[in-house]
């Protein structure tokens, strides 16, 4: 930004009657555009693909992120993507956040798109998710039903501290104890945003690594949430199709320091 000819950073304060001069920046693409990325296929056919998505990938782009994500590198692999998501999520029925590692679906057609959406709307989908938490989870199994609703002061945040909120509905077995910590396998009967994260959380256990939901900075380098199988209805026959993420390394490393 030029201010009367002279270079200011944006937090200059005008006098009034300064002449401004600014670079306008570059447009959003309206579509989201193919790029060479690696991805790990897990599964395949006429209708969908189920992907193993690496921490760190966005699904989709939007907010600011228009390149690297999901959604780019399954357009260079496959070419053409449902589109009943839009131009800038093409094949898009559920997602993960940032962090979470696992299994994605991924609709090859519209007619597949309308069918998975379906059965997520109607929980057939089932979901297993394997989460490392803070303390020591008293009962060996439970189940979670707060409402979910945007935190009105951290709206980065979601809370299950309200009265009121969307339903939610989340369930946990113990898999295995470390001093100090807890290996969960959850499933998810909704799919609310931040909701395993945000349920945990509000049992005073929160995910390892998950800084925004009260668990101290890890060594990790990101939260310990892995989507680890994923089972739904073949949008073309009907069967009932079950999908595996395998731990990534960098969690069978952590737990391998818990040992």
């Amino acid at each position: 930004m030029l201010v009367d000819s002279s270079p200011e950073k944006r937090s200059y304060l005008l006098k009034g009657a300064e002449r401004i001069q600014v670079q306008p920046g570059e447009l959003a693409p309206l579509r989201a555009t193919p790029e060479d990325l690696p991805i790990e296929i897990l599964y395949e056919d006429a209708d969908v693909i189920a992907v193993n998505k690496p921490a760190g990938m966005v699904v989709h782009t939007g907010a600011g992120r228009h390149s690297g994500t999901l959604v780019n590198a399954m357009l260079h692999r496959f070419g053409k993507l449902s589109n009943v998501g839009g131009d800038l999520r093409p094949g898009i029925v559920h997602r993960l956040d940032r962090f979470t590692s696992g299994v994605i679906l991924v609709a090859r057609s519209d007619a597949a798109h309308r069918n998975l959406a379906e059965q997520f709307a109607s929980r057939q989908v089932e979901k297993t998710y394997v989460a490392l938490v803070h303390g020591s989870v008293k009962n060996d199994g439970g189940r979670i039903t707060t409402p979910i609703a945007r935190d009105p002061v951290r709206r980065v945040r979601m809370t299950a501290r309200l009265a009121q909120g969307r339903q939610a509905s989340t369930s946990y077995q113990v898999l295995k104890r470390f001093e100090g910590f807890t290996l969960l396998e959850v499933k998810i009967g909704t799919g609310r945003t931040h909701q395993i994260r945000v349920h945990l959380a509000s049992i005073r256990h929160p995910v390892v690594g998950d800084k925004l939901y009260g668990a101290a900075a890890s060594a990790l380098g990101r939260y310990f949430l892995h989507a680890r199988q994923i089972t739904f209805s073949s949008p073309g026959t009907g069967e009932r199709i079950t999908v595996s993420a395998p731990l990534p390394a960098d969690l069978e490393n952590y737990l391998g320091g818990l040992r």
